[in-house]
């Protein structure tokens, strides 16, 4: 035991040394060190040494280990676990837990839309710093010659660029307030709401012309017209034959103009030759228009005639390539129905690929006649008085919003079918594809476009006007829609493309077509489709498409049409463009 010990001190005293010299301070003596050293065997001679057994010793370790470990252990299970937890139930924990999460969450949702300020507001500044430089170069690149020209179109453009920047600005303020909203959200509880915190002075902003997407000032009080007043022994036949349902019905509106012009009563074709009016317009809503008789149907035409169903003049229109584009088919129809004529001639030589402009005097002269019947065609190409014949509302002097609409019928179930599937806030989008490839390649510039960039128009005005949906009047396959709906995301979220659904007997929207045998009729349907795209908030249309053109007459007479009313990817070309065979 004694060589144990003395080994023991050997050791640690060579160690010290060790530890001395590399420290380089003053040597210490094998006595000193003892003393200060902690020596177990000396503590344990000043309470018993030797005296005690070794059993006491041990036990008294195993004291000491406690009584050091224990405090040791006291102060970790103080800081890592809540003793109030383990013996009690506290509810007001749990939801200091949920309100903690909703603020977590809040609170990265109102990061997300401070960054999208962020972005819209770097939008803003650079487009600002755009405009302004083209405004400079603008005015360094001008002639004398184009400086009255040149300083309108910028008046215009500066009003433009203004309404861009107010609606650029109103749209951060509603941002503001959304995140506004996001972070009172966790505080709303109880009596204690913070609704409407965020509403000061933002209601305010509705008076100072911040829609961006409003209605169109059409001033119908401004409108030229010109009385109809019809002789009754007078008729005017109306003949159109140049494409479809709506380029007849484009070629009926010029026929009710020419009708005025020349006193005369219009009969409308019979369905036995053109289409069957009868079930897409309400033919008296004319009559009642004007509180005349001006309008009447072939068939009551014929009780009228019916002891002389003549033609007493056929005149064409058009002369090149072929009179009034009436082939023999088409007169063997026409004397089908009873009615015999003379031969087709013209006033003028007129082709239908390069129309003049003609006036109202122009149609005197030429097309007055003394004759009962007389017959015009087709006038679809025809160029008279074209702002005259276009301007809101019509040319004719009547107490109706217009003319040629859709029957009460199709109206009642087109607002059906926007209460159910739309609501009031919604684009409709003309996305004409079927037969359009060929036809707009043709054109300079094209107006076929590939579906990403048509996507991209799609949700640049979606996010403009700030509509939740769009309805889709379409002939495009499911492969291109399909394609199309993915891609139109605005904000993050994916904006749906609304169709008309396939007859279904749990809805009732279409149930007045079904009550009246005007289902699975295709030209019900189209009138169907230009009805719902003309009552929409904002519209899209196709460049090219008399389908288009129809929908921008009834939404101008209307008075639906909007300032952001567009064609497809206006002022660009497609992105890529097929070659010719």
């Amino acid at each position: 035991m004694a060589r144990d010990a003395a080994s023991f001190s050997s050791d640690e005293e060579d160690d010290h040394r060790n530890l001395i010299h590399q420290n380089d301070t003053k040597p210490v003596s094998p006595g000193e060190h003892r003393a200060a050293a902690f020596d177990v065997e000396d503590f344990e001679s000043r309470i018993g040494g030797d005296r005690r057994p070794k059993l006491a010793k041990l036990a008294f370790n195993k004291r000491y280990l406690f009584a050091v470990f224990l405090p040791i252990f006291i102060v970790v299970l103080y800081f890592t676990a809540d003793l109030r937890g383990l013996f009690s139930y506290n509810v007001s924990s749990i939801k200091a837990g949920s309100f903690g999460d909703r603020m977590r969450e809040s609170e990265l949702q109102a990061l997300y839309l401070l960054r999208q300020q962020q972005l819209g507001l770097l939008t803003l500044w650079n487009q600002t710093f755009r405009d302004l430089g083209a405004d400079q170069n603008s005015s360094l690149s001008g002639s004398n010659s184009s400086e009255i020209n040149k300083g309108h179109q910028s008046l215009v453009s500066s009003s433009a660029s203004f309404a861009e920047f107010k609606s650029a600005v109103l749209k951060q303020i509603s941002l503001n307030k959304e995140i506004q909203d996001v972070l009172l959200l966790p505080h709303q509880s109880g009596n204690l709401s913070a609704e409407g915190a965020g509403d000061v002075g933002f209601a305010n902003f509705g008076g100072y012309g911040f829609d961006r997407c409003k209605k169109v000032d059409q001033r119908f009080s401004e409108r030229r017209t010109i009385e109809w007043n019809p002789k009754s022994n007078k008729f005017l036949l109306a003949i159109c034959l140049s494409g479809q349902m709506s380029n007849h019905l484009i070629c009926l509106e010029k026929h009710m103009f020419f009708a005025a012009v020349l006193n005369r009563v219009l009969v409308i074709p019979s369905s036995r030759v053109d289409y069957s009016y009868h079930r897409v317009l309400d033919i008296d809503h004319i009559n009642q228009c004007l509180g005349r008789k001006v309008v009447i149907s072939f068939e009551e035409f014929s009780e009228i005639r019916k002891n002389h169903l003549h033609i007493d003049r056929f005149i064409c229109y058009f002369s090149l390539p072929q009179h009034c584009f009436v082939d023999d088919e088409h007169v063997k129809k026409l004397k089908n129905l009873g009615l015999s004529m003379g031969k087709l001639e013209s006033p003028w030589v007129e082709d239908v690929k390069r129309p003049s402009k003609r006036t109202v005097q122009d149609i005197q002269a030429k097309f007055a006649s003394n004759d009962d019947v007389i017959a015009i065609g087709d006038v679809f190409f025809a160029d008279v008085e074209q702002e005259w014949v276009m301007q809101p509302g019509g040319p004719l002097a009547h107490k109706c919003k217009t003319l040629i609409e859709p029957s009460r019928l199709i109206m009642l179930t087109a607002e059906r079918f926007i209460q159910t599937f739309l609501g009031k806030d919604y684009i409709a989008l003309h996305f004409r594809r079927h037969g359009f490839l060929k036809f707009c390649n043709a054109k300079k510039p094209s107006c076929f476009y590939p579906i990403p960039q048509a996507a991209d128009c799609i949700s640049r005005v979606v996010e403009r006007a700030n509509t939740p949906a769009i309805y889709l009047s379409t002939d495009a396959a499911e492969s291109e829609t399909g394609l199309l709906q993915s891609l139109i995301v605005v904000n993050g979220k994916v904006v749906p493309l609304v169709k008309r659904p396939a007859s279904n007997s749990a809805e009732k929207w279409d149930a007045l077509l079904y009550r009246h045998g005007l289902q699975d009729d295709v030209q019900v349907e189209a009138m169907l489709d230009k009805t719902i795209c003309a009552m929409s908030s904002v519209f899209i249309g196709a460049s090219g498409s008399t389908f288009t053109e129809d929908i921008l007459r009834l939404r101008k007479d209307w008075g639906s049409a909007s300032v952001c009313d567009e064609y497809l990817c206006q002022g660009e070309e497609p992105n890529f463009i097929a070659g010719k065979k």
